[in-house]
């Protein structure tokens, strides 16, 4: 038992790591000498990539990109899904909500061994799902905007999420926390960092919201800019020594540098450059990992540098565990 009374569990497993090696704050960074260009260059597949296992969700989040609801992917296409992967070092189980998925611990066996998996989820249905990830996941990444009347005004239940995270950490389950930032969420942010502290989490990430979806009905005021955005990271690292906070944080904002940096494979198999700005809903189609491996779409990808450049943390703010910082977006390596 640590300290806290949380058991302890074996790591996930986790592929070899190469030149570039995922932390203990539950993000990747170089290990050698390499660029991000070469790192770019010589890749024949993403770092990380999002695979939809529903649109489905229990919560209706005032930022949610993912209003259009379609048929979940079955056992044997999530299947397929997988082979065409291979490569990729990290894959998020996301959705919509994926905890929704009764047989959702049958999709983390399916791709336990050959992924570093992270769970976006807003833990509601942690209790029914945790103990199927022991050993199995690198982290649980949760949504929470900040304390209880936040949340509840931005995302939905904050004691329904707050019930799976206890349900998370009771089985030793890595925790990151997620919150994205509205103008009227700024004064919220030193309590969700503190959350964040008291939970153990390995990292804080905030993000800016996308116009698209539920996000296109925000008012115009609770958009901050990219100097605001730079303001409050500057305010919180500013705080996080003072308090001596330990999650790294990583702030993301939507910039030329981070322009189609995900790759996201919807519930169909689609994969798309997300976010470009021109694009239709903001994705650029690169075809259907369904039908295709992972490297032919990835040589059709033109976001490249911008993908290593974000997950290696050198286009959005950052402070690691070690407390090393990248305020303008530069190339400190932790």
């Amino acid at each position: 038992m640590t300290m806290l009374g949380i058991p302890s569990v074996p790591a996930a497993p986790q592929p070899a790591a190469g030149p570039v090696a995922f932390t203990a704050g539950h993000h990747f960074a170089v290990t050698g000498a390499a660029s991000v260009e070469e790192l770019a260059d010589a890749a024949t597949a993403p770092l990380s990539v999002i695979l939809q296992v529903t649109k489905r969700c229990n919560f209706d989040c005032s930022f949610c990109s993912e209003t259009l609801q379609l048929p979940d992917p079955t056992l044997a296409e999530l299947g397929r899904m997988r082979v065409n992967l291979a490569g990729v070092q990290r894959v998020f189980l996301s959705g919509g909500e994926p905890l929704l998925r009764r047989d959702f611990g049958e999709i983390v066996d399916m791709y336990t061994g050959n992924f570093i998996l992270g769970i976006p989820t807003i833990a509601t249905r942690g209790l029914q799902h945790a103990a199927a990830m022991v050993a199995k996941v690198a982290f649980v990444n949760v949504g929470l905007e900040g304390p209880r009347a936040t949340t509840n005004r931005v995302r939905g239940d904050y004691d329904a999420v707050m019930a799976g995270v206890r349900a998370f950490q009771e089985v030793g389950l890595p925790l990151s926390l997620s919150a994205v930032v509205y103008r009227s969420t700024l004064p919220a942010l030193p309590f969700t960092y503190q959350i964040a502290d008291v939970l153990g989490a390995g990292k804080l990430k905030l993000i800016l919201p996308l116009r698209k979806g539920n996000a296109l009905d925000l008012a115009e005021h609770e958009f901050i800019s990219l100097d605001e955005a730079a303001q409050t990271f500057d305010r919180l690292t500013e705080a996080r020594a003072v308090h001596e906070w330990r999650p790294a944080l990583r702030m993301t904002a939507w910039t030329p540098e981070t322009e189609g940096h995900m790759i996201l494979v919807e519930v169909t198999g689609n994969a798309s450059a997300w976010p470009v700005y021109d694009a239709p809903d903001l994705l650029e189609p690169l075809g259907n990992v369904l039908h295709e491996p992972i490297g032919e779409l990835w040589a059709r990808y033109r976001f490249k540098r911008n993908h290593f450049a974000k997950y290696l943390g050198q286009s959005i703010r950052t402070v690691t565990n070690s407390g090393a910082t990248t305020p303008d977006g530069g190339h400190a390596r932790a």
